[in-house]
């Protein structure tokens, strides 16, 4: 009470008077803070018992701000990101919904949640993807409520629903009204920093385990998975090394895929440091049609910016229909990449001039010319292997902060922040490159008597150390001659 009256003068009055304070001036001071963010409110529960459920829900309508309080929803035209769009929460303006889960039901198939912020939505009508581009039939609309689902024939701003039969849309997708369009906020994933590789335990299991990945990664926009057809095996990336176990339980539970699993590996990159120049030609006759093809072209670092293509070609050098060809061949030798197969990010390919044959050129010649081009000028261009840093903080009590910033300075880690959380209690924030960070719960807990924990999240990736460079391409080559 005395918290709650910092935040209201007749409360203070009253409590300073030892007057009674009622439980409706208790709720309206309490979300007037809560509104302004001044405090949060904590309860116990638990949802397997059913204990506290009703409690929660219940100060959701009490003290959270619903459609109305917070007012306008601002999104950005989709003619010019610089102009800002506004909806009203409102049944009566145009229709406007933000899609922020995908679940796939065994029985109703991939139902689509969404959020609506104005409008109104019916079964059965059509709405405007904007992120997509794409036109989409709402099929069904149903208000589900844990296993029970109720069909709704519409569904009005402030609602939260499922809708089924949606083709295109994934999550952080904005569906609106085609005549009044606009962009949502958007869902921001970060880099996925562990890699797993994984395999079906039987070849009959393949389709299966591609199916149940590519659902899992509707579902989870955080999640990636490819394959790799030089070694034939999935490769899936993610958050950490809890997010992978996770997947890989869900695979075999929901999805009853029978899977053989690596071990976690860190999503390495590959950058260049420095400008190159270079000339190549390919040329290969085989008695009858020949293959050809001459580039000339410029590789520059572009930081923050990933791949890019440029093609500065004029005259016809390089007839147009081949252009695509060198960008195809410098995408999929980029993806692999040039130096320990690990993806090259943050390069700008600059096509500068070449020459074709009439009869022996073809675009499989020129995408060739452009994998075996880069192959043989990437060292010229200053190759790096980049880690993965994570932004990391940890909260433990004061006896054992010594000892846990010697365990982070020893795993080439950084604390720059230090901060009291509570009584006996430090909140420590640091970077640290996940390469070294692979068990470290079991090693917190060791150093701490089990009281410290901690948590991590990707912030950028940084170049590694050389000698530590050379140890992480020794292994690639020396797994790249073992598939071999």
């Amino acid at each position: 009470m005395e918290k709650l009256a910092d935040f209201d003068d007749d409360m203070m009055e009253k409590f300073l008077n030892e007057d009674e304070i009622s439980s409706d001036e208790i709720k309206a001071v309490a979300r007037h803070a809560v509104l302004g963010n001044c405090i949060t409110p904590i309860f116990c529960g638990t949802a397997f018992k059913n204990k506290g459920i009703q409690l929660v829900l219940d100060a959701v309508i009490d003290f959270l701000p619903s459609p109305l309080d917070r007012g306008m929803v601002r999104g950005i035209s989709i003619d010019d990101s610089d102009i800002v769009e506004t909806r009203r929460p409102s049944a009566t303006g145009p229709f406007s919904a933000l899609a922020f889960k995908i679940i796939n039901d065994p029985y109703v198939g991939q139902q689509t949640f969404v959020r609506v912020y104005s409008g109104e939505l019916k079964a059965g009508s059509y709405v405007f993807n904007t992120t997509k581009d794409k036109r989409e039939r709402v099929g069904r609309i149903m208000k589900i409520q844990a296993s029970d689902r109720k069909e709704l024939d519409v569904i009005r701003a402030g609602d939260i629903a499922a809708l089924v039969g949606m083709k295109y849309t994934t999550t952080g997708d904005t569906l609106c009204d085609e005549d009044h369009p606009l962009f949502l906020e958007d869902i921001h994933c970060p880099e996925t920093v562990v890699d797993l590789r994984i395999e079906p335990a039987t070849k009959k299991e393949r389709e299966k385990l591609g199916m149940a990945l590519s659902r899992l990664s509707l579902e989870d926009p955080s999640f990636k998975t490819k394959f790799d057809d030089e070694t034939e095996e999935t490769v899936i990336s993610g958050m950490g090394e809890l997010h992978l176990e996770v997947i890989v339980d869900r695979l075999k539970t929901e999805h009853k895929v029978d899977v053989i699993v690596g071990k976690p590996a860190v999503a390495f990159r590959e950058a260049i440091t420095r400008e190159a120049h270079h000339k190549y030609k390919y040329k290969k006759q085989t008695g009858g049609k020949g293959q050809f093809a001459h580039i000339e072209f410029r590789l520059e670092p572009n930081p923050g910016d990933g791949l890019e293509f440029v093609s500065h070609i004029k005259g016809g050098h390089i007839p147009t229909e081949y252009i695509p060809a060198v960008k195809k061949g410098f995408m999929m030798t980029a993806e692999r990449g040039l130096l320990a197969d690990y993806p090259m990010v943050d390069m700008k390919f600059v096509l500068l001039d070449g020459s074709h044959h009439d009869v022996d050129s073809s675009e499989m010649a020129f995408r060739i010319c452009t994998q075996q081009a880069l192959r043989e000028v990437i060292h010229k261009a200053g190759p790096q292997i980049l880690e993965p840093m994570m932004k990391i903080e940890i909260n433990t009590p004061d006896e054992y902060m010594g000892d846990i910033i010697g365990d982070i300075n020893r795993r080439r880690g950084k604390m720059s922040s230090m901060r009291r959380f509570r009584k006996g209690s430090q909140k420590l924030g640091g970077v640290v490159p996940l390469r070294e960070m692979f068990g470290y719960a079991s090693a917190l807990r060791t150093v701490s008597s089990g009281r410290a924990n901690y948590s991590m999240e990707f912030l950028e990736y940084r170049p590694l150390p050389a000698s530590i460079a050379e140890e992480v391409i020794s292994d690639q080559k020396e797994k790249r001659e073992a598939r071999k």
